[in-house]
């Protein structure tokens, strides 16, 4: 059995290039296992010649060498890799990717303004949850001002300007301490395109904002306001008084009164000229600085790969839904109990996606499953006592549109075996049918149902839902249930002897605490 991977994010910014690498053990628990920085100014020359300089492409190709003998290190299974808006505006961008490919194995992506404030905007709601609902999210970089607005948790629409901090500095020439006339310029700049993109300004006086970027995580320090559980915030206010002190500080000076390197130590105060300009346009008085951004939307979707199985094809999906529409058809004639058999289909496909790494099963069957699960009880329109025999004639001997050969067989194993009260053996007709791989890939579905189905055996529908985490050689479900709810742990644990066999994992099952939040 494979065990869940390994994956990495790198972020080629125009400041910085960074490297994380975490282990997904479900599709909600991201484990961060390492961090890693290199200062490369990708920026550099590249917004004001358009240019990457050849002593650059050296330093971030030997980065993304020591990237690649890390990401090894850790046996990394799936990585993306991307460029913004430095290596977008540089004409030998090409020479850049090209380099990395041949000296570190590494495909480097440049991607468009759209993508990148996709994968962020996506790695702030998953930081925020349900805690907060941003009306605006902006993300601040070394080339561009991405922000983007929302209605209700809808983008409204989205707003990408040339003003990041390497820009700013180089076309401005600002490489030291900034006096009053040349922050004046700035902000009347910064204004000048602020107004051209929107000129009717949303007041956001006590909205939601988030800032994204290096920058902001600096600033945050340097005027913290109150908490968000547990997120900081930025002050308005505060980071205005602070500006001034900072902008008189040449760049050894910030480095010395702020604890900073000397590449933040350069942009930190442009940053804050830009953060405040921002918040005045918008009537804003604090943001919330939730310290995620490009890489964190990275890991997200490489975990969704991983953990999810989807049906692209449009003529696939037409024939999943006919055979989901048939099995309910047909459950209906034997009046199942529909509340129960969606309850079990639910948490036996969530038992699915998150077990995905392990068990490599694709979509068909998975489709085989939420077919079993939702015809799992059909055989009480017989007789309740022995009902899971009586499913397994019923769904191999039925006419359902669409469901035969070893599919109907599965279908009908799995009914049969569902509650445990009987095994997999081959004087079973609808297992003898199938092959050796066929029969196997029913023991680990079997193992998956007969959790869910014990999951809901109160018939209540009070979980509302399942967490898997693993842990060494241990597959511990945390189950988030209504209060009050009584749960069998040791009568789950007793359903869970197959699950155990066919992942070789033992099973651990724990209610939830609270509103058990995973990082």
């Amino acid at each position: 059995m494979a065990a869940p991977v390994q994956l990495a994010a790198i972020d080629a910014g125009s400041n910085a290039i960074r490297l994380v690498i975490a282990r997904a053990t479900s599709p909600k628990h991201i484990e961060i296992l390492d961090n890693e920085r290199a200062s490369v100014r990708l920026g550099h020359n590249a917004f004001t010649r358009h240019i990457i300089g050849s002593d650059t492409i050296d330093r971030a190709t030997r980065a993304f060498r020591q990237f690649r003998d890390r990401m090894d290190q850790y046996n990394v299974g799936a990585y993306r890799a991307v460029a913004t808006a430095a290596a977008r505006e540089a004409r030998n961008h090409r020479r850049l990717m090209d380099r990395v490919r041949r000296k570190a194995g590494i495909e480097l992506e440049v991607i468009s303004g759209e993508e990148e404030a996709r994968l962020v905007c996506q790695a702030v709601q998953w930081a925020l949850g349900d805690r907060a609902q941003p009306r605006v999210i902006f993300d601040l970089g070394g080339g561009s001002l991405e922000l983007n607005f929302y209605q209700r948790g809808v983008l409204e629409h989205r707003i990408g300007l040339p003003l990041g901090t390497i820009r700013l500095m180089e076309t401005f020439k600002l490489d030291g301490a900034i006096n009053e006339d040349q922050t004046e310029r700035l902000r009347h700049h910064i204004l000048a395109l602020l107004r051209s993109a929107m000129p009717s300004a949303p007041r956001l006086t006590r909205a939601v904002s988030v800032a994204c970027g290096g920058n902001a995580e600096a600033l945050v320090r340097l005027a913290a306001g109150p908490l968000m559980d547990t997120i900081p915030t930025i002050n308005t206010s505060l980071l205005r008084e602070q500006t001034w002190r900072m902008l008189a500080l040449d760049v050894p000076g910030r480095m010395r009164v702020y604890r900073v390197r000397k590449d933040r130590a350069e942009v930190m105060g442009i940053a804050a000229i830009i953060f405040t300009t921002l918040a005045k346009w918008l009537d804003l008085r604090s943001m919330l600085v939730p310290g995620v951004g490009v890489r964190e939307g990275i890991l997200l979707d490489l975990v969704a790969e991983q953990y999810s199985v989807r049906i692209t094809s449009v003529e696939e999906r037409g024939r999943a839904d006919e055979l989901l529409a048939s099995a309910r058809w047909f459950a209906r004639r034997l009046d199942y109990n529909p509340q129960h058999a969606e309850q079990v289909t639910k948490l036996a496909l969530t038992l699915f996606d998150q077990l995905r790494p392990i068990h490599e099963m694709g979509a068909d069957l998975r489709l085989v499953l939420e077919i079993a699960a939702l015809l799992h009880d059909v055989g009480h329109f017989v007789n309740r006592k022995a009902h899971h025999r009586h499913g397994e004639y019923l769904v191999r001997n039925a006419e359902i549109p669409g469901l035969r050969g070893w599919r109907q067989d599965m279908v009908a194993a799995l009914v049969r075996y569902h509650n445990s009260k009987s095994e997999p053996q081959f004087d079973h007709a609808s297992y003898a049918a199938m092959d050796n791989l066929r029969q196997r890939q029913t023991r680990v579905l079997t193992s998956l149902l007969r959790i869910a189905e014990k999951l809901e055996s109160e018939h209540a529908e009070r979980i509302a839902g399942v967490d898997v985490q693993i842990s060494g050689r241990t597959a511990i479900f945390v189950i988030r249930a209504t209060d009050g709810t009584r749960l069998d742990l040791a009568g789950l644990k007793r359903k869970s002897d197959m699950f155990e066999k066919e992942f070789r994992l033992t099973a651990e099952f724990r209610r939830a605490q609270g509103k058990e939040k995973v990082a």
